[in-house]
């Protein structure tokens, strides 16, 4: 006898009952319904197996006894080490009408959570379901926190603070603050370093999300195999490495934001499977058929023209439309000039503090050649300078030679060096740019000309 199972209920608890008698079965339906909780039955071990699959429960109250034998118990026994290995986080009750201390003492070694012995008492089913659903759901919670933690951990960047004292950054923060308290999809558009994920996480900030992870997510560097993995998780055993279940970041970013930055070097073939839970929530882990429901806010973000993408058939035009409701365009720094001295004062503050340095401001002649280069990199380069000139610095006020941007014409080259004098990383560095310039930030295409994967010249990119 089996029952359609119907949509969780806010608060409610899913319930499997797997038991070989129907009247056992109904008894125990009409007893957890009454209760409010949303139940759904099984007869048989493969219904249970299917069951376990394709869906997600609260609690597992398992039989004991099916068809091997009558007594022993030990089908149902085998059943239960099966469920614990491949999801240690579902309280399993287990029941049989045949009880015995020992039988108790083994399935509760095997991971059973309590034990049941028929004829019940009503009251005390209840109240024990009750706190072993309590406890699952504070197992998993813990697991998610602890998979969201690792990965913002891994992830988190050295961020600036929204400065915005030019007219042009100006108006993009009057954008934030109209289109934040909704869920429309933003996709955030500017030059690489112009500081989108500064502006994806105000967006997240002055959302009713806040109080929920912002997860971010580079999709043009996850290589194709691992892209399910990295966004929708694994299941144990999926392939071999993966030696327990895997959280995915639209699982983690439930509730709250997900930050898919660099969307335009997302490869074709996996964006179909983007699509799908961006349309419908829905998504299932690699190597598991079970459903799962995500409901996140999305925030993309790129440099490259998307429409000119999807035109030229790179990009799913479909795709593209779930993305940008509201577009938001960041001016690159060379545009924006009155916010070079207070990012640069602001960063002063972050690295100063980090590195306990007494450096505190900056001379005047140093903020003179801050305004005169061009800042090819944007807000990141500016960064970068900025940390630097901390660690170089010798007093407390950070001096023009701490820069190292005496030299720097307008083009962004370099006049004092020949190529025989630069380093090595400084020759990387100067092909890099001179890649991602010819091919107008297209990371795919600069990889190629230079004989990188997407993933390597990411990882030059950050560093």
């Amino acid at each position: 006898m089996t029952h359609p199972i119907p949509q969780l209920a806010a608060g409610a608890g899913r319930l499997l009952v797997a038991d070989d008698q129907r009247d056992i079965l109904e008894s125990l339906r009409l007893l957890f319904k009454s209760a409010g909780y949303d139940v759904h039955c099984v007869q048989s071990t493969w219904a249970l197996q299917a069951a376990l699959r394709e869906h997600q429960f609260d609690l597992l109250l398992l039989d004991l006894n099916y068809t091997r034998d009558t007594t022993s118990g030990s089908e149902g026994l085998e059943l239960l080490r099966q469920i614990r290995e491949e999801d240690p986080s579902l309280p399993v009750i287990v029941m049989t009408a045949w009880g015995s201390i020992e039988l108790a003492v083994r399935a509760m070694q095997g991971g059973a959570g309590d034990f049941i012995q028929k004829p019940w008492e009503n009251q005390r089913v209840l109240a024990t379901v009750r706190s072993q659903v309590e406890l699952g759901r504070a197992l998993r919670h813990t697991q998610r926190l602890t998979d969201e933690n690792q990965r913002l951990r891994a992830d988190y960047p050295t961020a600036s603070e929204l400065i915005a004292v030019s007219p042009a950054m100006q108006k993009v923060g009057e954008l934030i603050a109209r289109v934040a308290p909704s869920d429309a999809s933003v996709l955030i558009l500017g030059e690489h370093g112009t500081g989108k994920e500064v502006a994806a996480r105000a967006l997240h900030t002055a959302s009713a999300r806040t109080g929920r992870p912002m997860i971010t997510v580079n999709t043009g560097a996850i290589p194709d195999n691992l892209f399910e993995s990295e966004l929708f998780g694994h299941a144990k055993g999926a392939f071999t490495d993966a030696r327990n279940d895997r959280t995915g970041r639209f699982e983690m970013a439930d509730g709250g934001t997900i930050f898919l930055d660099e969307i335009a070097n997302v490869p074709l073939s996996q964006q179909s499977k983007l699509l799908r839970v961006l349309q419908s929530g829905e998504f299932e882990r690699v190597g598991s058929s079970r459903t799962y429901q995500t409901n996140v806010r999305i925030i993309s973000a790129t440099n490259a023209d998307l429409h000119a993408e999807a035109a030229a058939g790179r990009f799913r035009q479909d795709l593209l439309y779930r993305l940008n409701t509201i577009e938001l365009r960041l001016p690159p720094l060379r545009e924006r000039r009155e916010d070079i001295t207070p990012l640069a004062q602001h960063f002063l503050l972050v690295f100063a503090s980090r590195y306990r340095r007494p450096v505190n401001t900056i001379a005047p002649e140093a903020v003179r050649e801050l305004l005169h280069y061009p800042w090819p990199g944007n807000v990141r380069e500016l960064e970068h300078v900025i940390e630097r000139a901390v660690l170089m610095s010798a007093g407390e006020r950070l001096l023009a030679r701490d820069l190292g941007l005496g030299t720097v014409t307008q083009d962004g080259a370099d006049l004092s060096k020949t190529l025989d004098s630069l380093t090595l990383e400084e020759v990387e560095q100067l092909l890099v740019r001179k890649a991602m310039d010819r091919h107008q930030g297209n990371v795919s295409r600069a990889a190629r000309s230079l004989g990188l994967s997407r993933a390597a010249l990411y990882r030059r990119l950050q560093r």
